[in-house]
């Protein structure tokens, strides 16, 4: 094995043990009703936020992309449904929102996607825990990893199932139940969704600094800045500071492989900066709110620090 193959097969071992680490130092399922009226339009997707600046973009309506995994429409609605009341989130559209932004993810080529795996895992467990807190006899297994069937109207006549009044129905309602059964442990890392929720929590702003980045326009007609750059800067503002050296070293080596912009044209279907720029501004806004919500809710109850 020459110079070259191996050190091309050392990067890739970094990339793998990144992939199992990056969550670690502080890194359509089918639940239909844990939120009413909760639909995904099949083609098109109208997507409304309460914000000023929204409402002086009036109704916005993007379409599915042809021949792409990746959607930033499924991606948009599922994070304007995730807030609810006056500061609540709900996890339904929140875990729907990862699963898009996975897909993102994923789409940026195998070093950036082996990040992804980790990012299973965390929305995984939640799944599971609230999988386990359904006691009623349509809760079972489907197709998919971790999904929960929808309720039968004859089983739900006259009764309101345990996914949409229950323990994690949103950030709150898991908060408030994990506290009182002394589920987290402020000490020693466990499994909880308090704990798995921060480590997503870390790794949301860090995808929304990305996507700021990358959504900014040239000043004065100048260049604009490559992804690879943008993303790494974004990381070391956010999630480098809850990585030890090691993985901080793996994650730049994986930003080096990061597509040129051109790419994210295509990826979001747009033909140019400006409308980039449009379209991330607004899913940047929305992951904001989410993310402004999550934090206060984990900020009050002590556990931004969960080991």
């Amino acid at each position: 094995m020459g110079v070259k193959s191996k050190a091309a097969a050392a990067i890739v071992v970094l990339l793998l043990f990144l992939g199992s680490l990056w969550l670690q130092g502080g890194l359509d399922y089918h639940w239909d009703s844990c939120l009413k009226g909760y639909n995904q339009e099949n083609k098109i997707h109208q997507l409304y936020n309460s914000s000023v600046v929204d409402e002086a973009e009036g109704l916005q309506i993007l379409e599915l992309c042809p021949g792409q995994t990746f959607q930033v429409s499924l991606l948009l609605s599922h994070l304007l449904a995730a807030p609810a009341d006056a500061s609540d989130v709900l996890l339904q559209p929140y875990l729907s929102s990862w699963d898009e932004l996975v897909k993102f993810i994923e789409a940026l080529g195998p070093m950036v996607g082996m990040i992804s795996k980790e990012i299973k895992t965390k929305t995984s467990i939640i799944r599971q825990l609230a999988l386990l807190t359904e006691k009623g006899p349509e809760a079972e297994l489907g197709p998919d990893e971790l999904s929960i069937n929808p309720v039968s109207p004859e089983i739900g006549s006259g009764t309101k199932n345990n996914v949409e009044t229950g323990a994690y129905h949103s950030v709150h309602s898991m908060i408030a139940m994990e506290l009182s059964d002394g589920v987290v442990d402020f000490h020693q890392q466990t499994d909880s969704g308090c704990r798995t929720l921060l480590r997503l929590h870390r790794a949301l702003l860090w995808l929304k600094l990305f996507l700021e980045k990358l959504s900014e326009m040239p000043e004065d007609g100048g260049r604009l800045r490559s992804p690879s750059d943008l993303c790494r800067e974004a990381y070391q503002n956010t999630l480098a500071n809850h990585h030890a050296w090691f993985v901080r070293k793996a994650a730049e080596l994986a930003f080096i492989a990061l597509p040129e912009r051109g790419f994210f044209y295509k990826l979001v279907c747009v033909q140019n900066q400006e409308e980039l720029s449009a379209v991330l501004n607004r899913v940047a806004r929305a992951i904001g709110e989410v993310y402004d919500r999550t934090q206060k809710a984990l900020e009050e109850n002590g556990m931004l620090d969960l080991p």
